[in-house]
């Protein structure tokens, strides 16, 4: 039988959004607000969603104690507090939420043996949120 098992997790982190390859005025048109020289910040909630067969001795899909520790080391110790301009994965991508979503999914696929990474889902907002499936 296979199932899903989510998970949810909250991270604070700044960023601005910048494209290098933009003038300023194209900059202010295409992010608005969020072009802010000084960044603004978030509370972000991610989601990460694990689906597999249910292991017979277990009855789980996937340990929640695994889960919680991948998602602490790959995710929550690189971008909670952190200024997302100023990390690696966004040195040649703008951090937006979209992005962000990405950059969460790449840093957990293949984490999760023998299940299997579906979706990654990040609310920016109360009404913004982002979904990555990997595709």
């Amino acid at each position: 039988m296979k199932a899903y098992f989510g998970r949810r997790c909250m991270l604070s982190a700044s960023h601005r959004l910048h494209a290098e390859l933009l003038s300023a005025e194209e900059n202010r048109a295409a992010y608005g607000k969020c072009n802010n020289p000084y960044g603004h910040g978030h509370n972000y909630v991610v989601e990460v969603l694990v689906g597999g067969q249910v292991d017979a001795e277990t009855g789980m899909v996937l340990n929640l104690a695994v889960l919680d520790e991948v998602l602490k080391k790959a995710v929550l110790e690189r971008f909670d507090g952190a200024n997302l301009n100023l990390d690696p994965m966004f040195a040649n991508r703008v951090p937006t939420t979209e992005n962000l979503c990405r950059a969460v999914f790449e840093l957990l696929k293949g984490s999760f043996a023998p299940a299997e990474l579906v979706r990654v889902r990040v609310e920016e907002t109360e009404n913004n949120f982002f979904e990555y499936c990997g595709n």
